[in-house]
């Protein structure tokens, strides 16, 4: 079975915080990405992805 591995990023743009958590695995190409505006919705995905 393949690794999955999950980035947490903080993004601004104009003064506007965003965080974007991507999920991907590298050998396949494969990924998913989420933008939040909420810091603390964004680190419960990342944690929702690492289990």
């Amino acid at each position: 079975m393949s690794q999955w591995e999950v980035t947490f990023i903080e993004l601004r743009s104009k003064g506007i915080k965003r965080y974007k958590v991507t999920r991907g695995i590298p050998a396949l190409s494969v990924s998913e990405t989420k933008i939040f505006k909420s810091k603390e919705e964004a680190t419960a995905q990342y944690n929702e992805w690492l289990q």
